[in-house]
C-alpha cells in the first residue's frame, strides 16, 4: 500500500515506515503530523484517484527531528566587470516517519 502526497509545494510518494525529508515543518520532535492532501492511494490492485485530493484518505507520521541540509554555495559573477559574490545557504528541513496510511 502506498499513497502520493503533497506538502511544501512536492509531492511524495510514501508507504507505512518510509522516513521522508520534507520543506521545514513548525513542529517539535515526537509531534505528530498528519498529511490531508492524499493525491492518490494504491491498495493492493486498486488505485484510487482523487480530483485533486481525496477526501477521506490521510496519511499519519511523525517528526523525528529538525535539520539543515549540506550546504551549497551560490557564485556569481559578471567576466570584465569585477563583480563577484559568493554566498551559502543550508536548506532546512524536517524529517518524518510514515506510521500510517487511511484510505
Amino acid at each position: 500500500m502506498y499513497a502520493i502526497i503533497e506538502t511544501g509545494g512536492k509531492q511524495y510518494r510514501v508507504q507505512e515506515g518510509d522516513v521522508i525529508r520534507i520543506e521545514k515543518l513548525e513542529l517539535a520532535e515526537g509531534e505528530t503530523v498528519v498529511f490531508d492532501k492524499v493525491l492518490l492511494v494504491s491498495k493492493d490492485e486498486n488505485v484510487t484517484v482523487g480530483k485533486p485530493y481525496l477526501a477521506d484518505a490521510k496519511v499519519d507520521g511523525t517528526v523525528e527531528f529538525q535539520g539543515k541540509a549540506k550546504k551549497i554555495i551560490v557564485f556569481k559573477f559578471k567576466a570584465k566587470k569585477d563583480y563577484r559574490k559568493k554566498q551559502g545557504h543550508r536548506q532546512p528541513f524536517t524529517q518524518v516517519k510514515i506510521d500510517k496510511i487511511v484510505g
